[in-house]
């Protein structure tokens, strides 16, 4: 290995780039002839898609995990990444962050030097986690471009409980700490494929004189059909590119991720792009993995939406994902220069990624210490050269987007990692998908979250002392959208957990099984009232009022016990376990209402008992943040028994703080709306009324999340054990207690 010079290979992985050879006749049909015709294939990108998925089917039996670390080692630029993070101390350094800066080191996608002294406006679309804005910003302040540079960013909110969570980024770093910049539409999800979104954030970026860069790196989770990623992202890739042209000024730029364009929708799309820009190239960034299918598409100088009024009236009316059976264009106004343009494309980044993947099986097969030796000199060569060619320079914290973070994350080193994590094959995971929520439980698929469950008492020692802050409500506000139809994602818990209980849910729904009652279960320590009594009057402090809200049997104990307190009696509304979890707006509206009675009864020094359902959505986050602020003290109790309708847990609130006047005013009329809307039978329900920057604070959002995982593997530990025993019921009575699993 002594005489083995690495440079080619490396520069070779660096130089992965395709320009559009644009001609004369390369311009758009009249507007009338857009979207009017069914598709046509292209034969010859087709015979190239087949060969491509042949090779990625051998790829089928391959455990992922394994497969994972194989090509992790062999990524020539494996080591980029965390070395520009530790000697350029770039901020959110990824992978994505890499790719960007490679790409405006390669590309002219600023504005001349003569603007640099005035603004600079960027939109960033798909963005989540930032990594592109961060990498923008590490360039311009390495680079001294000196400008006045503003940026607007959309992706879907991570913070929307209909959002699929498997759909988003779980990295909110960035996002957390620069809320104001993100922009996430009229409905407040942040999907972009839907037209009122477009119009929105026209009105959200008037302020910008113009638009010189759109960058959109959309995606999602194609893992379940890898074959057919390029036609399952399309309607993405449309709705980004129509953005785009609604929103870039002359002359401006645009950086789009795609990934394969074999097909009629990603061949219209491009020729789209090349009659609207002067210049479309197509890049393979060196810190992309060689063996993904990924490419970066940069277009250059845009003739400005002026000149495609008529077009784009037409494709903003078909926002959504039917637009994948239509055609852009008919084929024959595709002329034959540009189709063999883009044929000589698709061959050569073709050609790349078969090679890479072809090598990676090889070298999975039987890999010698000769080749271990050759990969550890190319990565660090790649090192190198990127820090050399990319010109990459140490940025100064103080220079960061996020210079000191004002609040947590859900990127929780607590949690992160403490999901299950597949380690199965392609072929084992297409297996499990035709199996039923049964079969799923009789082969031990939640078993992970099942095991995970903790004997006894799991809210002990989980306890949340009053925040030293002074709660003000200076810009707070009221936040409404649709009505949720299920809660799919929650900021407050572990995305794969919830995933679990949901599906647990459907399964029971759909095989018409009774969960309201759950089995008795030794391991779990159902607390009765007697329990949580005792353990409430530990915490209480002498001489102080008890108030007892929904658990009546709780009430009776201490009755009985001849302990000053009072009961306030509620009704929650009657609904079996279902989808919805506590972002049932009847539930809202019975949880505020409890929340201010309480409030209006208790004295300084006072105790409050409060069954929960859960804390998923941002309005119940929201009523434990009240009482985080006016309670010395709050822990929780779960699992517990039937101690009140709907509750699978309770907080024990002890020590209150009277709140300021401006906070129960606020909460007053988060009530007079929450009436309203359910009053009217408005199709909207408040989504948020404490700000999500507040809810993100470290101690409290660890409370709320320690809270959940209780509350679900409580519930995923008893009807599992529920479907475990059935097929002992005939031969074996089941004990039943009653209450809400």
């Amino acid at each position: 290995m002594s005489s083995y010079d690495p440079l080619p290979e490396i520069e070779r992985l660096f130089i992965k780039q395709y320009e559009y050879s644009k001609q004369p006749d390369w311009c758009l049909p009249g507007a009338s002839e857009l979207l009017s015709c069914e598709h046509e294939e292209f034969s010859l990108l087709l015979s190239l898609k087949e060969s491509l998925n042949e090779v990625k089917n051998r790829l089928s039996d391959k455990k992922l995990d394994d497969w994972h670390r194989h090509t992790s080692f062999t990524n020539k630029a494996g080591r980029v990444v965390p070395e520009v993070r530790r000697q350029a101390n770039a901020e959110l350094c990824t992978q994505a962050w890499c790719k960007f800066h490679e790409i405006v080191c390669t590309y002219p996608l600023l504005p001349d030097h003569a603007l640099w002294d005035s603004e600079l406006n960027t939109v960033h679309l798909c963005e989540a986690p930032g990594a592109f804005i961060a990498s923008l910003n590490h360039y311009l302040k390495t680079q001294n471009v000196l400008c006045d540079w503003s940026w607007v960013a959309n992706t879907l909110n991570p913070y929307h409980e209909a959002n699929d969570g498997l759909m988003m980024i779980v990295d909110d770093r960035l996002i957390a700490n620069t809320l104001p910049w993100w922009y996430f539409g009229p409905d407040n999800t942040g999907d972009i494929m839907r037209r009122d979104y477009l119009s929105g954030l026209q009105m959200f970026i008037s302020n910008m004189s113009s638009v010189h860069l759109v960058t959109a790196d959309g995606s999602f989770d194609c893992q379940g059909n890898p074959g057919e990623q390029e036609a399952l992202v399309y309607p993405l890739h449309y709705c980004e590119v129509v953005t785009c042209l609604e929103t870039l000024s002359p002359g401006g730029s645009f950086v789009l991720k795609m990934f394969t364009l074999f097909q009629h929708s990603s061949v219209n799309l491009m020729y789209l792009l090349n009659c609207c820009f002067q210049e479309v190239h197509v890049i393979k960034p060196g810190t992309s993995k060689s063996g993904n299918s990924e490419v970066y598409v940069v277009c250059l100088h845009y003739i400005g939406k002026n000149s495609i009024k008529d077009h784009l009236t037409i494709m903003t009316a078909n926002f959504g994902m039917e637009i994948g059976c239509k055609s852009l264009f008919p084929r024959r106004f595709l002329p034959p220069s540009f189709l063999e343009s883009h044929q000589q494309c698709c061959t050569f980044f073709y050609e790349h990624q078969t090679q890479t993947i072809l090598e990676n099986i090889e070298l999975f097969a039987h890999m010698g210490a000769e080749d271990k030796s050759r990969l550890n000199l190319l990565r660090e060569s790649a090192v190198c050269y990127y820090m050399d060619k990319f010109q990459v320079k140490y940025n100064p914290r103080k220079s960061w987007l996020v210079k000191k973070p004002l609040v947590g994350c859900r990127f929780n080193s607590r949690w992160v990692g403490t999901s299950n994590r597949r380690s199965d094959t392609f072929n084992e995971r297409k297996q499990l998908e035709t199996l039923t929520w049964e079969e799923k439980v009789a082969h031990g698929y939640f078993n992970s979250w099942i095991n995970d469950h903790v004997t006894g008492n799991v809210g002990r020692g989980c306890l949340l002392r009053r925040s030293s802050c002074y709660l003000k409500s200076e810009g707070w506000y009221l936040l409404q959208g649709q009505r949720l139809r299920r809660i799919q994602s929650s900021s407050f818990c572990d995305s794969e957990l919830l995933n679990a209980f949901n599906e647990t849910i459907e399964g029971c729904i759909e095989g018409k099984k009774n969960v309201s009652g759950a089995l008795f279960c030794s391991s779990c320590c159902l607390q009765s009232a007697e329990d949580v009594a005792s353990e409430f009057l530990e915490m209480v402090e002498n001489g102080h009022g008890i108030l007892v809200s929904g658990a009546n049997s709780v009430f009776d104990v201490l009755s009985r016990r001849q302990l000053a307190s009072n009961f306030l009696e509620s009704f929650p509304p009657n609904s079996p376990i279902s989808l919805l979890h506590d972002g049932d707006p009847a539930y809202q509206q019975h949880l505020i209402s409890l929340l201010l009675c309480s409030i209006q009864r208790l004295q300084i020094g006072d105790s409050l008992l409060l069954p929960v359902l859960s804390a998923f959505t941002r309005f119940t986050a929201g009523v434990v943040y009240v009482l985080y602020h006016c309670f010395q003290t709050i822990c929780f109790s779960c699992p517990v028994g039937h101690l009140a309708a709907g509750a699978d847990a309770v907080l024990l609130c002890c020590g209150y703080h009277p709140l300021p006047s401006s906070v129960i005013q606020h909460l007053q009329e988060v009530k007079r709306l929450v009436d309203e809307l359910l009053t009217s039978s408005s199709p909207n329900q408040v989504l948020e009324f404490i700000p999500m920057e507040e809810l993100l604070n470290g101690p409290f959002l660890e409370f709320l999340w320690d809270l959940n995982s209780a509350v679900i593997q409580h519930s995923l530990h008893l009807i599992g054990l529920h479907e475990n025993q059935k097929s002992l019921s005939k031969t074996a009575p089941i004990t039943q207690e009653a209450g809400h699993t």
